[in-house]
């Protein structure tokens, strides 16, 4: 074999590799859905009134040059929106691209770009959908890249560098904000504004960012009890309401979810995931009917009877 033929295999073999083999980072997909951290203004003070998903994730990606050092970094547009229109059709195309590309040879990590108002939705339906060891990790920002103090860049970022961590390993999809890391199953949005939103009441968080590197508190667990749905097939997620419970409340609000097309009903019941006589009443003949009611707590914390 001369040297020029064994040159053009070389260089063939070297091609057909994965990026993450010829340069030795790993591979991290960001499939990005909008919301604030890609959102825009005018004014560099307004943290309120900016658009939401005005920017695409190939800018966001260029904004953070100190990706590059951390892995081989692609993205994908999932959606460009503020997050209380991410639809069903959205969240299962997020479960089973995820699910691809953890399954691909070199990727070592996903991280979604999603509006904070509905993230731990998403986040909650990635944990339970997503059946890999590999990190997911959820990220976004409470202040648009058109801000002062942008926080956007710095939680992608570590993100991203969570995403290629081995100690991020079997932990169930992760929350990125703030320099905290959250479990999913746990983390809720528990303020409107403020950068330090994202919190886990009762476990707490799992680590936080030191100079951009993660430090955990504990080793990999995964939730007691938490359950994995295969959506691999599904092309579309039934009707499920949620209500939120009152004093006095009758069965208006019910029934009209029920006609409305609901297979289901999640209620944000009081204290202990309690409601009122009427709606109790209502309930019981509707799991005799077959219609599940889920109970929870508007409380924000604590376990339910049931």
């Amino acid at each position: 074999m001369n040297k020029s033929t064994l040159a053009v295999l070389l260089a063939s073999t070297l091609l057909a590799l994965p990026v993450a083999a010829q340069t030795g980072k790993p591979q991290v997909t960001i499939l990005a859905t909008g919301g604030t951290i890609a959102g825009s203004s005018a004014s560099k003070t307004d943290t309120t009134g900016y658009k939401a998903g005005a920017v695409g994730i190939d800018t966001l990606i260029a904004a953070v040059p100190e990706m590059a050092q951390v892995a081989e970094v692609k993205g994908e547009q999932i959606s460009n929106t503020i997050s209380g229109d991410v639809n069903d059709q959205v969240l299962l195309t997020l479960s089973k691209r995820v699910n691809q590309l953890l399954n691909q040879q070199g990727q070592q990590g996903v991280v979604i770009t999603h509006g904070t108002d509905t993230l731990e939705e998403t986040a909650f339906f990635l944990d339970l959908t997503v059946n890999s060891k590999q990190p997911v990790v959820m990220v976004g920002s409470m202040r648009p890249a058109t801000a002062i103090s942008a926080d956007g860049p710095m939680n992608l970022l570590e993100a991203v560098t969570l995403a290629t961590a081995k100690q991020a390993e079997n932990r169930g999809t992760l929350v990125v904000l703030n320099d905290r890391i959250g479990s999913a199953f746990y983390t809720s949005k528990t303020n409107s504004t403020t950068l330090d939103t994202f919190k886990a009441t009762e476990p707490g968080y799992l680590g936080l960012f030191v100079s951009g590197q993660p430090k955990f508190y504990y080793t990999a667990a995964q939730p007691i009890d938490k359950r994995y749905f295969d959506i691999s097939k599904l092309t579309n997620l039934p009707k499920v309401e949620i209500l939120y419970s009152y004093q006095a409340q009758d069965t208006a609000i019910l029934n009209a979810a029920l006609k409305s097309g609901a297979k289901g009903i999640v209620i944000a019941g009081n204290g202990n995931g309690n409601v009122s006589t009427s709606v109790e009443e209502a309930i019981g003949k509707l799991h005799q009917q077959g219609i599940p009611v889920v109970m929870s707590t508007r409380t924000g914390a604590g376990y339910v009877r049931t």
